[in-house]
């Protein structure tokens, strides 16, 4: 009975972990495609990885939602030619992913060249089987 009972938490631990690690690669998966629309302007793409619900903070206290984001990118208003995503965390709880991680960025906005280096916090929520952005706030670094 012993072994029995050893043998069913073993494989539930196991299932578990296959089950983490392949939403740990979605999350992963999930950044990535925001990080190529970003930088792309693809309009269809930013409206793909952002959840209609979208509450999406500035380091300078701007806050926008799902519209505005995609509008000021897809625009070139906001264009980010470069970004360079570094010391990223993930941790899932549930449906909802916690993302920090540092963002440095070249940018092009309205043609003028600069650069930026954020702290950033990203939730993303499992939505109909995909992970979407729900919420960004960045601070600078």
């Amino acid at each position: 009975m012993k072994k029995l009972v050893t043998m069913f938490l073993l494989s539930f631990a196991m299932l578990t972990t296959h089950a983490q690690s392949k939403n740990l690669m979605a999350v992963q998966s999930a950044v990535n495609k925001l990080t190529a629309a970003m930088i792309s302007g693809d309009k269809a793409s930013l409206e793909a990885v952002a959840s209609d619900h979208l509450s999406y903070g500035h380091s300078g206290g701007h806050v926008e939602g799902k519209a505005e984001f995609v509008e000021k990118i897809a625009s070139g208003k906001s264009d980010f030619v470069t970004i360079d995503i570094t010391e990223q965390t993930v941790e899932i709880v549930g449906k909802t992913a916690i993302v920090r991680h540092s963002f440095a960025a070249a940018t092009n906005d309205g043609g003028k060249p600069g650069t930026v280096k954020l702290k950033v916090l990203l939730i993303f929520q499992k939505e109909n089987g995909s992970w979407k952005m729900l919420a960004r706030q960045a601070v600078k670094a």
